[in-house]
């Protein structure tokens, strides 16, 4: 069976082989003769699961030892409220809005801290671009400044973490990485949080991935629920209440096909990185030299994981869809937001698959013209 290649935005393309094993191992999981689904998550072969797929986690995105990873639930919507009840301190914080994710972000902590400022926000463009950091409004005393690294929506990405110490900023970096979290590494040296939902590049929806500096833990508002509390997930080890088990499962299969990963002399994050690149380059270069389809978005901030574009005639928006469906390319169709179309190219899209994009919109174009 030949499988279509699917573009959509989350949830999102999981790797064939991962697939494969989970379908494999439905029904009895190494000879435990229970399904993954079925297993108590304080079992040993759940906790042999769990260990595995945190240490392998670890170790691909090279996270320090004085960081915590938690495994929770609620994805990135339920962490904008997580965050601030965990870190405001009722105070300040920074939120730099550069598209549709931190704009939400930043309306959810309203209800939490005492203050939410807009430090920059590329908005006036139509989110296009990126704030400049050194003409950033941070705050004195800000409890954290929020960035969202990848905006899935419109398409924008951090090519860089921005560096806060250099700003002239004590306060910790949240990073909300869902959209491009395995995909490049993480300077985790400019960061004091970072989050996730899996359903975009690590697994199926369910899981939430939390990266937390551990001076960061223990200072929750009283009004934070226990099962959201950071340092109570963590002293437990993410099993206060029942975690995502088949999420978490699902995810370590998908650590585990990332570490067999190679690209050249890379391995792993550093393998996916150089063809998410090969990858990104291809499908902008032929965007650019059309002139029958536009990206709107700065070259030097344009995501590797979400490109949004356009046909400049949006007449023939239907006739492209349905012609991409019967080629095997799908969900293409853009964020009902921002309109025209999106291709997201996450670890588990081949080069094939964008190649094949590629094909068809120069075959679409051929025919229109």
């Amino acid at each position: 069976m030949n499988r279509p290649y699917n573009f959509s935005a989350g949830p999102a393309a999981i790797p064939e082989e991962v697939l494969q094993q989970a379908a494999a191992e439905m029904l009895d999981w190494h000879g435990s003769g229970m399904g993954v689904m079925e297993m108590s998550h304080r079992g040993k072969e759940f906790i042999a699961i769990y260990e595995q797929a945190e240490a392998d986690l670890r170790e691909l995105l090279a996270i320090p030892p004085g960081f915590r990873i938690l495994f929770m639930q609620g994805g990135g919507i339920a962490e904008n409220a997580i965050v601030p009840l965990n870190l405001s301190r009722a105070a300040t914080v920074d939120f730099v809005v550069t598209g549709s994710w931190s704009q939400k972000s930043r309306k959810e902590a309203q209800k939490y801290a005492a203050e939410v400022r807009t430090a920059a926000s590329s908005e006036e463009g139509g989110f296009t671009t990126l704030p400049d950091p050194a003409t950033w409004q941070l705050s004195r005393g800000a409890s954290y400044v929020h960035v969202c690294s990848n905006e899935t929506i419109h398409g924008i990405e951090f090519q860089e973490l921005p560096d806060l110490r250099a700003l002239g900023c004590d306060a910790p970096l949240v990073v909300d990485f869902s959209s491009h979290v395995a995909s490049r590494p993480v300077d985790w040296s400019r960061v004091g949080l970072a989050f996730g939902g899996a359903q975009k590049n690590i697994g199926p929806a369910g899981l939430t991935l939390v990266v937390v500096r551990e001076d960061l833990l223990g200072h929750a508002l009283p009004i934070c629920p226990s099962a959201f509390d950071y340092k109570i997930v963590a002293d437990n080890q993410s099993m206060y209440n029942t975690p995502p088990t088949w999420g978490i499962y699902m995810a370590g299969l998908t650590f585990q096909w990332l570490k067999r990963q190679r690209e050249g002399d890379a391995t792993g994050v550093a393998a996916m990185e150089r063809r998410n690149i090969a990858k990104a380059k291809l499908f902008y270069d032929y965007i650019d030299g059309s002139q029958f389809y536009v990206n709107k978005v700065a070259a030097n901030c344009r995501s590797r994981m979400n490109v949004p574009f356009f046909l400049r005639d949006e007449s023939r928006n239907e006739a492209f869809l349905a012609g991409a469906k019967e080629r095997g390319l799908l969900q293409l169709k853009g964020h009902k937001s921002v309109g025209g179309m999106r291709a997201s190219l996450y670890n588990a899209m081949p080069l094939a698959g964008v190649q094949a994009l590629v094909d068809y919109m120069r075959d679409f174009e051929r025919a229109a013209t």
